[in-house]
């Protein structure tokens, strides 16, 4: 039963206020890339809904670089290793690691014959390292800086030059190699943020919080002038980006703006204003081909356009943070995909959620219906896609689970099970005599299923408004996790953290159809394929099952469905389409053949 990821939706840079963002972009122009969490993003230039992700690092990712050859890609994570790995096959090997320093990577350059790499961040005993890139064999000494550096580069023409941009307000220029050094650079009066030699090698430039852009001359490092008179910026300059005939060069400033100049005038060409939210401050840019990318405090990716400098050509969207839940919704005969994580939404306008959401559910009349640790209920209209603000219930405590069938809305909460129809609170059940994790309600709507860290399945009948006790239970072999009843309604499935999967026959008396084994760590999400043949169970041990309902032993796994992270949600396109989310924050579908 062959398995084959058909689509990966990846996940924006994680962005921090007040620090820079390095993007890389390969030497032929095409693709780009950046950092999130211990994941390394690249998308298609053109097509940024193309995207593979690289997985591989322990610690959280700072930084990733291509060689200029384009055959490698160098990054580096917060505890100051440096992995480099292949871009040209889909598994990504390794080729070496090194730890040239012993604290955060805050960024990498190569030398134009793709041979020599040096390395710059924080560190105990040295703030940056270049070595040859086969050997870890040190091609030098980075020195002349008293604080971290956050910024390096190297003259991409021989005779190669390296320069380094600190924290201290300096910058300093070496000669190599074996480089060493030669002088600081004492333009700017706060941290310098950034610093890149123009493509031919002529011009060196370097960007501070100061809000001032200097310009010096590549093979020199004399002072050449500086760009915008006094102040290139209102705020702070995180970033800049030379075009490719080093005419010209993008910054990106935390004023807001992008700023395209004209590097010999030494004026502005363009302003981009890109909003007046906090969001908006813009940390990272990059100049790839035609394309002027920048990157907002919001994540957003935006693509600029010369020609209309207030509204950018389009913008990317997407997760920053680790995805809780999803669910597919269908309309207008496309699927859509729903995913939940914290506050602002992209895809709907509004205040969302304050806290986490942690499940979510499409109702039969076009809500999406979602549950987070802010205590409330939220019912969202998909056809308007907004949130507003008269469909919020709050709940007496928080609530963790939702479910939605036969017009009712049964939510487990700490301590109590609330009942919901027309998005109003009907009935509340208290005094349990057992904590109640998730619910379920038979797609008939006469039955809810509520799975305690009892282990055991708890029937409810459902009259007029009601919930009923009938007094019957169902033994699982540990505390549930998540469960779900088939489209259909023939079987309720159960998974509990003693790693088992139950599915039980509704109509003989919830008899036990079949148990399933396989999960090496506690599975924690699951959704019925709309088949009712087969159902999805997703784990801590990173793998994701797909087991057969009449066959305990057919069944199909994807190992490693999101590298090193656990598979937080699951939910089914059609028969044979599933999709993942995970705390990588990236949404993965999958094509599953029987």
């Amino acid at each position: 039963m062959p398995l084959v990821l058909k689509q990966v939706f990846a996940s924006l840079p994680q962005m921090e206020r007040g620090v820079a963002k390095v993007i890389g972009g390969d030497p032929k122009g095409n693709n780009f890339l950046y950092t999130n969490g211990k994941c390394v993003i690249i998308r298609n230039v053109e097509n940024p809904a193309i995207a593979d992700i690289y997985t591989e690092h322990a610690h959280q990712v700072t930084v990733a670089k291509y060689a200029p050859s384009g055959f490698y890609i160098a990054s580096g994570d917060a505890s100051g290793k440096i992995r480099i790995w292949d871009t040209t096959q889909k598994e990504h090997m390794l080729k070496y690691e090194y730890t040239p320093i012993s604290g955060k990577v805050k960024d990498i350059a190569w030398t134009e014959d793709s041979k020599r790499i040096a390395v710059v961040g924080d560190g105990r005993e040295k703030f940056g390292a270049v070595f040859l890139w086969d050997s870890g064999s040190s091609v030098g000494e980075i020195s002349g800086h008293a604080k971290l550096i956050n910024s390096v580069d190297i003259r991409q023409k021989r005779p190669y030059r390296l320069a380094t941009a600190s924290d201290d307000t300096c910058s300093s220029f070496f000669e190599g190699p074996p480089f060493k050094f030669k002088f600081t650079l004492r333009d700017h009066s706060q941290f310098v943020n950034c610093i890149r030699f123009s493509p031919d090698g002529s011009r060196l430039v370097t960007a501070g919080a100061d809000g001032q852009i200097f310009i010096y001359d590549g093979t020199t490092g004399e002072l050449v002038g500086s760009l915008g008179g006094e102040k290139a910026h209102k705020g702070g300059i995180y970033a800049v980006s030379w075009g490719p005939d080093g005419s010209q060069l993008i910054s990106a400033s935390g004023d807001k703006t992008v700023k395209l100049w004209d590097v010999g005038a030494g004026t502005a060409v363009t302003t981009f204003n890109m909003g007046s939210d906090v969001t908006d401050q813009q940390l990272g840019c990059l100049w790839q081909k035609d394309h002027l990318l920048s990157i907002s405090l919001s994540g957003y990716i935006n693509y600029l356009d010369k020609n209309n400098p207030d509204r950018p050509i389009r913008t990317v969207k997407g997760h920053t943070k680790s995805i809780q839940c999803l669910t597919v919704h269908k309309g207008n005969g496309r699927s859509y995909i729903y995913s939940g994580k914290t506050g602002e939404n992209d895809c709907f306008s509004g205040k969302g959620h304050s806290n986490q959401v942690s499940k979510m559910q499409a109702d039969e009349a076009n809500d999406l219906v979602t549950c987070s640790m802010d205590d409330t209920l939220r019912y969202t209209s998909l056809s308007k896609k907004e949130y507003s603000a008269s469909d919020v219930v709050k709940m007496d405590s928080q609530p963790k689970s939702v479910s939605v069938s036969g017009g009712f809305t049964l939510a487990v909460c700490i301590g109590q099970l609330v009942l919901l129809k027309d998005k109003k609170k009907v009935f509340t059940l208290d005094n349990l005599g057992y904590e109640a994790e998730v619910g379920a309600i038979h797609p008939g709507g006469t039955t809810a299923a509520v799975g305690g860290n009892d282990a055991k399945v708890h029937l409810y009948s459902i009259q007029g408004s009601t919930l009923k006790d009938e007094g019957k239970t169902l033994e699982a072999k540990g505390a549930i996790t998540d469960m779900a009843y088939s489209n259909d309604g023939a079987y309720l499935a159960v998974i509990d953290d003693k790693k088992v999967a139950t599915a039980y026959s509704v109509a003989d008396g919830y008899s036990v159809k079949n148990e399933f084994y396989g999960h090496h760590a506690k599975p924690v999400s699951l959704a019925w394929s709309p088949d009712n043949e087969h159902f999805a169970t997703g784990g801590m041990d990173m793998m994701v099952y797909i087991w057969t309902i009449g066959d305990a032993d057919k069944r199909v796994k994807l190992p490693d469905a999101h590298r090193l992270h656990h598979v937080s949600s699951l939910a089914w396109i059609d028969a044979h389409t599933l999709v993942t989310t995970s705390h990588d924050a990236s949404v993965k579908q999958w094509t599953i053949t029987y």
